[in-house]
């Protein structure tokens, strides 16, 4: 995992729930760091740095493109 890039980072665990669904579908390897930490204390979200998507470099610009559909203004998910 030393090789994972941070993509994005998000601040509560509800805006990485449909992200995590479509990158499990596109099977795209990820981690989420600091999920669980941030799932137990959400108001310390800032002070954790928020929960980081790591991602393998080969997969950056997949990845970013996910998200950049997902903030699009009519659907705003993310």
């Amino acid at each position: 995992m030393t090789e994972f890039i941070t993509v994005a980072t998000f601040n509560y665990g509800h805006e990485i729930t449909v992200l995590k669904t479509i990158l499990d579908h596109e099977k795209i390897p990820y981690l989420f760091q600091n999920e669980n930490l941030i799932s137990i204390d959400p108001f310390a979200s800032i002070a954790y740095g928020g929960i980081q998507l790591k991602v393998h470099p080969n997969d950056i610009s997949r990845v970013k493109e996910i998200i950049e559909e997902l903030n699009r203004p009519n659907l705003n998910i993310i």
